[in-house]
């Protein structure tokens, strides 16, 4: 997708004050506005200047979005970097202040429910406001898989993003130890009581709620409660028939491999997934592996098997 530079779309330098972006915005839009301009082009630049002052006008997406730099080369694809929005935490949704809908690029970092609200990446929409107590807080934090597996402590360091006195955005951080519920899967949500935002003059916070992702493991990979698992057996295994030592969480297992297996076939070990309520399944991919021809005995055994009748383009009619 194309990146869009938001500062060059609201003509303002990228050290520009949140009052400098408001009054940008302000001439942009009188400008564009499609009621009032004749530029050909007056409903997709407002659209454009409205979804820029989106991300320009709240210190959490501003902060979140400079991290971006200015973006990849001209006539290259912008793809949002891995673990986009991990660490940063954001207050509920604001009050808005763009036009029309979202763009691709917008819903790549913050996700559909970001545009008209400061909720950040994939938020909740408009949260509703309270005046009993503080907003909530949300952050999306990455954790080992490990953590889920075993049930741990860990720390984790936020980010937030708030207008210094200068009206520019900075970022402050802080670190809470966070207890990671066994079993809890990507996506699912911890609850961190009082951590919010307070209310002026003194009242009860809002709360914290953190998005669980997990970090790339060596050997597993998550799905939901389910765990898979890319396991490499030999062409004799899969064409005879084996019992292979299998890894799971909870250490090796001995798994049957059926007779005429073929690379990409599943194997489930239920119950050796997360240790979630109820538990997920183990979900073993066959990879076939090829042993190297790198002896006069491994050659001469090929040169045995090459005596198989066997076509494996038959498929593509060749």
């Amino acid at each position: 997708m194309e990146f869009k530079d938001y500062y060059a779309i609201m003509d303002v330098p990228r050290d520009a004050t949140a009052e400098q972006i408001k009054q940008a915005y302000r001439k942009l839009a009188r400008k564009y506005h499609p009621d009032v301009s004749k530029e050909p082009d007056a409903e997709a630049r407002f659209k454009d200047v409205g979804e820029a002052y989106e991300v320009l006008r709240d210190p959490q997406k501003r902060a979140a979005y400079d991290q971006l730099g200015k973006g990849p080369p001209p006539g290259q694809e912008f793809r949002p970097p891995p673990d986009w929005g991990s660490g940063f935490e954001f207050r509920g949704a604001g009050d808005g202040g763009g036009a029309g809908d979202a763009s691709e690029f917008f819903e790549s970092l913050f996700g559909r429910a970001g545009f008209g609200g400061g909720g950040g990446f994939g938020g909740g929409g408009r949260a509703r406001p309270r005046r009993d107590r503080g907003e909530d807080h949300h952050a999306r934090f990455v954790v080992d898989l490990e953590a889920s597996l075993e049930g741990a402590t860990r720390a984790v360091t936020l980010r937030v993003p708030e207008y210094d006195a200068d009206g520019r955005p900075a970022l402050h951080e802080r670190t809470l130890n966070v207890k990671i519920p066994k079993g809890i899967q990507a996506g699912q949500h911890i609850r961190l009581a009082g951590q919010g935002e307070g209310l002026p003059g003194g009242g009860k916070p809002g709360d914290l709620l953190l998005e669980v992702a997990f970090a790339p493991h060596a050997i597993y990979r998550p799905d939901g409660r389910d765990l898979l698992l890319d396991l490499p057996v030999t062409p004799t295994e899969a064409a005879l028939g084996a019992t292979v030592k299998t890894p799971t969480p909870a250490g090796p297992v001995e798994l049957r491999i059926p007779a005429g297996s073929k690379a990409g076939a599943k194997l489930r070990l239920r119950g050796r997934g997360l240790p979630s309520q109820p538990p997920g399944d183990l979900y073993a991919t066959l990879q076939i592996a090829l042993p190297p021809a790198d002896s006069d005995a491994a050659r001469k055994a090929y040169e045995a098997l090459a005596a198989v009748p066997f076509n494996p383009r038959s498929s593509l009619g060749v």
